[in-house]
């Protein structure tokens, strides 16, 4: 039951991702390209994710286990640090470059070809390589 949970909230995912364009490269840079050609189609996105997540954590918030049981995940952190920023400004600048983010690239491999799937190996080298720089870079901040 479980499982086939997890698969239909992943293919309402995936076609969601399809759906909205957020497939579309040149439309996902257009939405992030404020100072040319701007294509704001991806607003209605991102209203569409926000809105439902807030009454999501609201709901969670009131219920002591996961519908299927076990442990509910944490609500994010509020607080704004160094690390969130230096996140959000690597994820927007990958974002950005590609034209694609974690989501989207995995819908992608079905019909991207090699562009996809090379995103996809570099993506996945960039989430294997970030606890080992973090910690390099911890120590260079501690001094």
């Amino acid at each position: 039951m479980r499982l086939g949970a997890a698969f239909l909230c992943g293919g309402l995912f995936g076609s969601g991702l399809l759906v909205s364009g957020m497939t579309d490269t040149a439309r996902v840079i257009g939405w992030l390209d404020i100072f040319g050609q701007w294509d704001p189609t991806l607003a209605f996105v991102l209203a569409g994710a926000i809105l439902p997540m807030i009454v999501a954590w609201r709901a969670a918030g009131r219920r002591g286990t996961a519908v299927y049981g076990g442990s509910l995940t944490p609500p994010p952190l509020h607080d704004v640090d160094r690390g969130l920023v230096i996140g959000s400004l690597a994820f927007g600048l990958g974002w950005g470059l590609a034209g694609l983010c974690p989501g989207p690239s995995i819908a992608v491999l079905t019909f991207g070809g090699w562009n996809a799937l090379l995103f996809l190996v570099a993506m996945l080298a960039g989430m294997v390589a970030a606890p080992v720089l973090r910690v390099r870079i911890d120590r260079l901040a501690a001094g």
